[in-house]
């Protein structure tokens, strides 16, 4: 065409790096609610400490776990903040207005070592912050499972 000169090309704008695409992480899905009219409770045995977790080691012996432990009854839909109220209620220090609960599970790792894993936090008068609406359910509980309170 006559007059029409070619048109120079626009360099190419950058982009987003290139990133592995692999299939999209899966949703957590919130578990079926539990009918605790008609589902049997667990034992969900608890071991209280002021200022930190028990350590490990502390579980290694059966039947020589820490002394201070308590033994609720539960669903594994109880929340974090249910649980705090069931501390609150055995455990003096946990009363304190400023009180942080840390919740930790205590299971055996495939060699049969007990591995601590934190799994939330609540605060003792403070409805609707920290985990207090986290399940243990949605925080990967098994039933054996031991809780570790940490009191602070």
């Amino acid at each position: 065409m006559a007059g029409m000169g070619e048109m120079p090309m626009r360099p190419a704008r950058p982009g987003p790096p290139m990133q592995h695409r692999g299939p999209p992480p899966m949703a957590r899905l919130r578990p079926e609610p539990i009918d605790r009219e008609k589902t049997c409770p667990l034992l969900l045995r608890v071991f209280t400490r002021v200022a930190g977790h028990h350590q490990n080691e502390e579980f290694a012996v059966r039947g020589k776990e820490p002394k201070d432990e308590v033994q609720i009854y539960t669903w594994k839909d109880a929340t974090l903040r249910e649980l705090t109220d069931l501390v609150k209620e055995v455990a003096l220090p946990a009363r304190k207005r400023n009180a942080r609960l840390s919740f930790a599970f205590v299971y055996p790792d495939k060699n049969g070592r007990f591995v601590v894993r934190q799994v939330g936090s609540t605060f003792a008068f403070g409805h609707g912050r920290g985990d207090d609406a986290k399940t243990l359910a949605e925080l990967g509980f098994q039933i054996g499972d031991y809780l570790s309170v940490a009191i602070m």
